[in-house]
């Protein structure tokens, strides 16, 4: 008899958010004064039509106004935040999983909005009292959908090694608020209404029950679109570049991902019950639900997390899965989307496994 075959299973997620501030609040407080004239008008209605009522910052325009910060003082301010959010979040992750940090044996971070060396996973490792054969990746200018990689590779991890892995989504947007400019910027004034900040953290654990069984991560990108979604690292910080093209594109290749997805496991869509659509806008959860042909119920918990968390970049997904397990009548088979630069789209087929 062959030896069993090791099943890689988020057995506890965490997560942790800096301050939230009403959406309105931070029209009216900043973002009304930061425009001009007919751009202002515009940013306005994007900001009222964005889907999201609150959002949170570690640095809060409210109280900090960073737009002229050079990218030198950003970097070093985003060290300084995402350390104890990412403390926090593991933390959790692993009091939910009843594992300790030096059972791992991997420890993967996902982060596009900031970089320092030595990097988050060795100063996370170092104070989380990880064991110094604890191996390392970090994964960084994935954008949005890199929480899905990341959990396929930590997956594989566990798979192959039959050891614990953790994977670390942090991501500080707030940082990157860019300077006012003379012409109109509608690409700026989105990312600007949309995005915010949080830190999420999955424990996958080998062939363990009561958790999210990782089936498959798959992936499709189009690279003859690669200019419709860019992150520069300028002088001013990151500055993001966000087509009003993507929705299209994203029309074209959902749904032969997911039908794809599901029929290598012999399932279709109507065998899945639980949808986290990482949340890049009102427009692609809808492109999204038309394709797919999903009910406003099946998108409920994508656009809640967008309406209370923002656009959290590639911590939002596992933000809506936390959302899907803790609610009253966890779904049994979830299917997460993401999508970001390349144009890439990303999905994964979750199981859930029952406790004995």
């Amino acid at each position: 008899m062959g030896e069993r075959r090791i099943v890689p299973v988020v057995a506890g997620l965490g997560v942790a958010l800096p301050p939230a501030a009403a959406q309105r609040d931070l029209w009216e407080g900043y973002f009304a004064g930061y425009y001009e004239g007919t751009t202002r008008a515009l940013a306005e209605r994007i900001f009222a039509n964005s889907g999201v009522t609150t959002r949170q910052a570690v640095v809060s325009p409210l109280l900090e106004d960073l737009s002229g910060w050079s990218t030198e003082r950003r970097m070093a301010r985003y060290l300084v935040e995402a350390l104890p959010l990412g403390k926090e979040a593991v933390g959790r992750a692993l009091t939910d999983a009843g594992v300790a940090a030096d059972d791992l044996g991997l420890f993967a971070v996902c982060s596009c909005t900031g970089y320092a060396t030595p990097g988050l996973d060795i100063l996370l490792a170092r104070d989380l009292g990880m064991a110094a054969d604890t191996q390392r990746l970090f994964v960084g200018h994935m954008g949005c959908y890199a929480a899905l990689p990341g959990l396929g590779t930590v997956g594989d991890f566990v798979a192959a090694r039959g050891r614990p892995a953790l994977l670390l989504c942090v991501e500080l947007t707030s940082l990157h608020v860019q300077p006012p400019s003379a012409r109109v910027d509608t690409q700026q004034i989105v990312a600007h209404a949309l995005f915010s900040d949080a830190a999420a953290a999955a424990v996958v654990l080998p062939s363990r029950a009561g958790g999210y069984a990782v089936r498959e991560v798959a992936a499709v990108t189009d690279t003859s679109t690669a200019d419709h979604m860019t992150w520069e690292v300028t002088d001013l910080g990151f500055r993001m570049g966000l087509s009003p093209r993507v929705p299209q594109v994203l029309s074209v290749h959902v749904r032969g991902l997911v039908d794809d997805l599901l029929a290598r496991h012999d399932l279709r869509l109507s065998d899945v019950d639980g949808w986290a659509v990482h949340p890049g806008g009102p427009r692609i959860l809808g492109v999204v639900e038309r394709e797919l042909e999903l009910s406003a119920e099946a998108m409920a918990a994508s656009r809640a997390v967008l309406a209370e968390r923002g656009n959290c970049s590639s911590p939002t997904v596992l933000l809506i899965l936390d959302r899907l397990r803790r609610s009253g009548s966890p779904p049994h088979r979830v299917v997460m989307l993401a999508f970001g630069p390349g144009l890439t789209l990303y999905a994964a087929l979750l199981e859930w496994i029952p406790e004995p």
